[in-house]
């Protein structure tokens, strides 16, 4: 199965890794190794690097793309357990981290995995597909109330109490089986006016939260950042890449916490919690996509890359 992916905010991501010769190097979502091909090959194979995927295809592609470089290793795992799957093959320090969350164009593509709401096909929405949680069991069996607390936190869909109850109708009749059975329930929920002032497929915030909660995208993510930020030696850098605001908002705030770690009275006159910045952000904030890049690849327009530099200890 072919597994083609285009690197998004390549340059950014190259320019701001700085990668070094000796230096160690993870990139915590693999996908088919486009990010990793870069870092590999500006330090022209002179660094190691290790990518982690729990989706065994991309790994597979992965592998065949960067096999030329020895000091390439995939693993299998989440990035969220990055920590102990390093340390379970003695890495103990890195010299730049990079994430690029959520679905991948080939995970997209692939019809049959069930991501996209423009194809045919069973409800998987699965990353790793050896889980059992998938989508169908969640449209299917959670209450409604929990369906509804989905999308309205992971979709931020306005709609999503009708959604919910438009699925329970459903799958009393019929258990929903297809991507298409979603969308139906979606198309039958939202006015048809509101459909067509809609800015994109109706049906895209739905999917959005229903892949996270299969995949549990957002609640352990601002751990596994701390984890790697506490795995950079001084001077490394953390490069994440999000795709919608729920993502970016965890990001963002995770890394001003860490940047501004004092929990002292704003009013008092020196610091005595103690706390200290562990990280600096680098690039003034939000680092957006070319108008070049979005014309060339429209899945990269609602990207946005942080990049932040571990600070020495005192």
């Amino acid at each position: 199965m072919s597994f083609h992916h285009i690197p998004v905010l390549f340059p950014e991501v190259m320019e701001w890794m700085h990668a070094i010769p000796g230096g160690v190097y993870l990139d915590g979502t693999l996908g088919g190794g486009g990010h990793s091909e870069g870092i590999l090959e500006s330090c022209g194979g002179r660094c190691t690097l290790y990518g982690i995927d729990r989706d065994p295809s991309a790994r597979e592609a992965a592998g065949r793309r960067l096999s030329r470089f020895p000091s390439f290793h995939a693993l299998a795992g989440n990035f969220h357990d990055a920590r102990a799957i390093l340390v379970s093959v003695g890495v103990q320090a890195l010299d730049g981290a990079l994430l690029d969350l959520g679905v991948s164009s080939p995970q997209l593509d692939q019809g049959e995995r069930g991501f996209s709401y423009h194809v045919d096909a069973p409800l998987d929405m699965r990353m790793d597909p050896t889980q059992r949680l998938s989508a169908r069991e969640i449209v299917n069996t959670y209450p409604e109330k929990e369906l509804t607390r989905i999308l309205e936190d992971y979709g931020e869909e306005k709609w999503a109490a009708r959604i919910s109850r438009i699925i329970c109708e459903h799958r009393a009749q019929n258990p929903l089986e297809t991507t298409m059975d979603l969308v139906r329930c979606v198309d039958a929920a939202i006015p048809r006016k509101i459909r067509a002032r809609d800015d994109g497929h109706p049906a895209r915030r739905t999917f959005q939260a229903i892949r996270i909660a299969v995949n549990d995208e957002l609640d352990p993510l601002d751990q596994a950042l701390c984890d790697l930020v506490d795995m950079l030696r001084p001077g490394g850098r953390l490069l994440v890449i999000t795709f919608h605001s729920l993502e970016d908002r965890i990001v963002k705030r995770c890394f001003q916490r860490l940047q501004h770690p004092c929990i002292c009275p704003p009013k008092a006159p020196i610091c005595t919690c103690g706390r200290k910045p562990s990280i600096r952000i680098l690039g003034g904030g939000a680092i957006k996509p070319s108008q070049e890049e979005i014309c060339e690849n429209p899945r990269s327009r609602s990207s946005i890359l942080r990049v932040c530099e571990k600070r020495e200890v005192m």
